[in-house]
């Protein structure tokens, strides 16, 4: 019997390490991280672990006619790790091939049924079990599939007595064998992603502490701002140097290293240019592969990944370390993280000025509405979008550059109302993408609609029902935004929510011009009052808020 347990074991390991072979897998680790897979990418992990049943057949010990294996750790694990339609297919799949491996055996049957009751059992166990607690639902549902088989194999296999001394020889060994190799396979692969996952958070955090300190330094991209981001980042890390370059030669540079040149007249390396020719990450993990990176310097390994521009690869970023064979998983996560993020940084440093917006974050309460925190949360709702849907992170710069641009430039007495749309729907993307379904806002506005009226006016009135409306409510919920002509020089404009509803002494509050806690209602109460001699009109529904006003060109053109 404790030779039959190390030849299970043995077999266990062939298991355990094809499986760590799978792990790289892209529409493995796609499932496991509750990713969309297609039908496609289901199908051959339910082959592939399928197989695994089938490989453990093979690989079985023949006692008395029938075959002790390991064929259940691979169904189970499947279907554990990797959700019903894995589970159940690769269940059926070994099943079959059990039985089809020795359709006369004594145990054929058995075997073949609680390997297909397998699948059924890993995918209840998916859908019931947190997936901290399932490897310990593996282990249990390991114990009694093979209790299951050995009291099918006394029911229906014949001779009895021969069925009998079968089951005293492998049922232990089974048991023992099969519960721990499915939790310590699920057990290991979870903990391998989660680490994986806790690695990237923390280099997220770095990278964002990075980006904080580069911020201000990258609104105008020179040599200068350049060479002081790559000390920030080789200070930042344990990189030797780093360097920054465009497709032909290094703008910037860091650290050790007297062949490199802050004034850009060093060409790009071989790797340089196969970074940007690739568009992706790589790392080099000898001094041989660096070759003509490094000429008078002491390091030997390196990763280096690429700086975008709208989708295209314009540059790269480079670490370059000490030891030969040093890059580590953390060091790759760091370097795309970050290449991501000054990406961004530079892509807004075209599209707005972001020294600009620090100075306008505390713009004059008439003039503007920006709110610092929504500025840190924008950038932080990008940076998230980079790695995920970099068309969405993009987009989303796009929208904060015409939200900000708008704000700052917009300061004129009366605005086109399209404009003023324009900046709202820019400012409603960014909160829609920070909040996902949570938030819901609707445009009503009449076709060709031609106003004036005084800038920064709408957008604080969406801020106000979002902020307060909804997030302060139930947390989800729906705003409208309505704007009608009502004659040939009166515009009605409106702005509801199904939130919380907006409390009363708010309302008296403003309509008595005191400021109390809604700065952006009592502002664009005031203006509205200057310019019209009408302010907001709010009323608190039967679940919500309405503000409203009404724009007249008559009045308008008065002032």
């Amino acid at each position: 019997m404790i030779g039959l347990i190390q030849d299970l074991i043995t077999n266990l390991g062939y298991v355990v390490l094809i499986a760590f072979l799978v792990i790289n897998l892209g529409a493995f680790k796609r499932t496991v991280q509750k990713e969309e897979t297609s039908l496609a990418e289901k199908a051959l992990l339910s082959l592939i672990f399928g197989g695994f049943g089938i490989m453990s057949t093979y690989l079985g010990i023949h006692v008395h006619g029938a075959v002790a294996s390991t064929r259940i750790i691979g169904v189970m694990a499947g279907g554990i790790l990797c959700g019903p339609f894995v589970g159940i297919a690769a269940g059926l799949i070994a099943g079959v091939h059990r039985f089809l491996f020795d359709i006369d055996g004594i145990t054929s049957v058995p075997c073949a049924t609680i390997t297909i009751l397998c699948g059924f059992a890993s995918a209840l166990i998916f859908k019931k079990v947190h997936k901290d607690a399932r490897w310990l639902a593996g282990l249990l549902a390991g114990l009694i599939a093979e209790s299951l088989e050995m009291l099918l194999v006394l029911l229906i296999s014949k001779p009895f007595e021969e069925a009998l001394a079968i089951v005293q020889i492998v049922y232990l060994p089974m048991s023992i064998a099969n519960s721990l190799g499915i939790a310590i396979l699920v057990l290991l692969i979870t903990n391998f992603f989660r680490e994986k996952e806790v690695i990237a958070a923390r280099q997220s955090q770095a990278a964002l502490e990075i980006a904080r300190k580069t911020l201000p330094l990258l609104h105008d991209v020179t040599p200068e701002s350049l060479a002081s981001t790559c000390s920030i980042v080789r200070e930042s890390t344990d990189a030797m140097a780093v360097a920054i370059t465009d497709r032909f030669t290094v703008l910037a540079h860091s650290g050790e290293g007297s062949g490199y040149s802050p004034k850009g007249d060093k060409p790009a390396s071989k790797a340089i240019r196969r970074v940007i020719e690739e568009g992706r990450a790589i790392s080099l993990h000898t001094r041989r592969e660096l070759s003509g990176d490094c000429r008078g310097c002491r390091y030997n390994s390196a990763v280096i990944a690429p700086l975008r521009e709208g989708g295209e690869s314009v540059g790269t970023l480079a670490l370059y370390f000490r030891k030969e064979g040093g890059i580590s998983y953390s060091n790759e996560t760091l370097a795309e993280g970050l290449s991501m993020l000054i990406s961004t940084q530079i892509e807004l440093s075209k599209v707005g000025q972001l020294r600009e917006l620090a100075a306008k974050s505390e713009l004059k309460a008439l003039q503007a509405q920006i709110n610092p925190h929504f500025l840190f949360n924008a950038l932080n709702t990008i940076t998230a979008f980079l790695r995920a849907d970099p068309a969405r992170a993009r987009d989303l710069i796009v929208n904060l550059s015409t939200y900000l641009r708008y704000n700052i430039e917009h300061v004129e007495a009366l605005v086109d109302i399209t404009k003023e749309l324009e900046q709202v729907r820019a400012y409603v993307e960014i909160e829609k993408a920070r909040f996902g379904k949570d938030l819901n806002v609707e445009f009503c506005v009449d076709e060709d609609l031609q106003a004036k009226l005084p800038s920064l006016i709408i957008q604080p009135l969406v801020e106000n029902a979002i902020k307060h409306g909804i997030l302060e409510g139930s947390g989800a919920g729906t705003v409208r935004v309505d704007v009608r002509r009502l004659d040939e020089r009166k515009v009605r404009v409106s702005v509801e929510d199904d939130g919380v509803g907006i409390p009363d002494a708010v309302i008296e509050g403003i309509s008595e011009s005191r400021q109390l806690n809604r700065v952006g209602l009592s502002n664009v109460n005031s203006r509205l009052l200057n310019v019209y001699k009408r302010g907001l009109e709010i009323r608190r529904l039967q679940r919500g808020t309405s503000v409203a006003f009404t724009l007249d060109e008559l009045a308008g053109e008065r002032a």
